[in-house]
């Protein structure tokens, strides 16, 4: 049961699956003669949510990988492979092999989710066994760090954060001052495609799946078949050769017009200009320094304009290190933020994305598909619709954490609950990002042979999004008519006639009485 190891046991060094990084620091002063690395797959780790395939088969895969590297590498793995043992949880795995090899302390560094670092942690402490927590060297920021820089401000913004980090870590800077002028070139990166759409792009580098990774595969579709997603075209980077390769593809073929079309949306085009390295970056198969002196050192050679650059090295150094800073300073109480009070079940729609509505078929679609959908498709497609509707938070938290492939909580659950839903109340962005149907119309040309009409709120073709956007202005009019970031965009209600406002009330609460028997259905 047990795989042969020297005793006596000094070091139990756990690996978690999202904790894939050769260079961490739980294998400082590694000895293979007393140490010993400890991995393990459990059921409960695909079914604490509804995991996608894709998502499960990423895992799987890329922990497997790492366990052979480490092997080769002459360090001795304990590894748990799903239908090996008999344990459900996690912390069941570990507790049994606690007792088994007697360490005198467990190495870890910090999990990604607060769930388990609460249980791993517990059943260290039942087995009285030391948990030795080291630093997590693949993040800029510590959230201790991070506490200290938001222990004095009475609101967080990530742009503050953002420009504190650029200087601390002197990224994209020039004598002091930010490259080219200016901290923030959203207003350069906000374009959409004409009519004529993005053009031929280049698809993104492949990586055929390997014996390993089809072993991985094989065992989602047997173990886990009635799970939502399909593994047909699955194609991930999963090891840090491949993650390179990833990053080197993303440099030379997309960096260039990734800030112009950051935002855009196209039908039956997932990869557009995005990097496709999240899932490399969530992983730790990929070093976000090592990501954004890539991204950096092209704008130095010419090869990449300045906003690009700059857009990109904010979703990275900025988003990306700000929402692990605001997940472990604001958890657990985080989860279960509701401060807009919705109460309506999430619809059956996002597990098949069998809706008339053509944006959110196309973002579900290719959710399923890919285990993929870019920052845009996500925040103003399928995040707006569940926050205009009204989607208990928890509800939508537990959808993206189990359908995407690059979720891990500490970065989704902020996302998802701070920026997208509102949930905190304004702790981690200043407003809703509420918007009509005409923002997707703007922004894409999903509108384009949709059954409904984004400029009507009304009537039997009125987008979904444009009603339920009236009735959500309407319905938190007293949160944020006097808001300094909000006011104006409320201030549009008074528009509206009280004939007219009764009719989009009427007609929002037959889509939420619709939508409520598909979640039940």
């Amino acid at each position: 049961m047990h795989p042969s190891t020297p005793t006596p046991i000094r070091n139990l060094v756990l690996v978690l699956g999202d904790q894939l990084d050769i260079d961490s620091s739980v294998f400082e002063g590694f000895d293979p003669a007393l140490d010993l690395v400890w991995m393990a797959e459990v059921d409960g780790e695909a079914t604490h949510v509804w995991n996608g395939k894709p998502r499960l088969a990423l895992f799987l895969a890329a922990m497997r990988h790492f366990r052979d590297e480490l092997q080769r590498r002459g360090l001795p793995v304990a590894y748990r492979a799903l239908g090996s043992h008999e344990f459900v949880q996690l912390e069941h795995a570990l507790a049994a092999d606690l007792e088994h090899y007697r360490p005198e302390r467990v190495i870890a560094v910090r999990p990604g989710e607060w769930r388990l670092d609460q249980s791993l942690r517990q059943a260290c402490q039942d087995a009285g066994v030391a948990w030795s927590e080291r630093p997590d060297l693949h993040f800029y920021c510590d959230p201790h760090d991070f506490a200290d820089w938001a222990k004095d401000k009475s609101v967080l913004r990530m742009e503050h954060f953002y420009r504190w980090i650029r200087k601390r870590e002197n990224v994209l800077l020039d004598g002091g001052e930010p490259t080219g002028g200016r901290w923030n070139y959203d207003q350069d990166n906000r374009a959409s495609f004409d009519r004529r759409g993005p053009g031929l792009l280049a698809a993104p580098r492949r990586f055929t799946p390997d014996t390993t990774t089809l072993e991985a595969i094989a065992l989602v579709e047997e173990r886990f078949a009635g799970h939502p997603g399909s593994l047909a075209q699955f194609d991930w980077p999963l090891t840090p050769g491949q993650a390179e390769q990833a990053l080197a593809d993303f440099i030379e073929h997309r960096l260039p017009l990734f800030g112009r079309y950051q935002d855009a949306m196209w039908s039956d085009q997932p990869w557009l200009y995005h990097a496709r390295l999240s899932t490399a970056m969530n992983l730790k198969l990929l070093s976000p320094r090592r990501v954004i002196a890539a991204a950096v050192q092209a704008h130095r050679a010419g090869h990449a304009p300045i906003e690009a650059v700059e857009g990109f090295v904010r979703q990275v150094i900025g988003w990306r290190e700000y929402v692990r800073g605001y997940y472990w300073l604001r958890m657990p109480q985080l989860a279960e933020a509701n401060q807009l009070q919705a109460q309506a079940p999430l619809p059956g729609f996002y597990w098949t994305a069998n809706t008339p509505m053509q944006c959110l078929r196309q973002a579900l679609s290719q959710t399923l598909e890919l285990g993929y959908a870019h920052h845009i498709q996500r925040l103003m497609v399928t995040g707006l619709f569940s926050m205009l509707l009204g989607v208990r938070p928890r509800e939508i938290h537990a959808w993206y954490l189990a359908v995407y492939v690059d979720a891990v909580e500490w970065v989704e659950l902020p996302n998802v609950l701070g920026m997208s839903q509102y949930a905190d109340g304004g702790r981690m962005v200043s407003k809703p990002y509420a918007a009509s149907g005409r923002y997707i119309q703007r922004m894409s040309n999903y509108c384009d042979g949709c059954p409904f009409d984004p400029s009507r709120a009304t009537g039997e073709k009125a987008c979904p999004f444009t009603t339920l956007y009236w009735d959500f202005l309407d319905r938190h009019r007293g949160r944020f008519e006097h808001h300094p970031r909000a006011a104006l965009q409320w201030k549009s209600l008074n528009r509206l006639s009280v004939p007219q406002l009764d009719e989009i009330r009427a007609q929002a609460q037959r889509l939420r009485d619709a939508l409520a028997a598909d979640a039940g259905s």
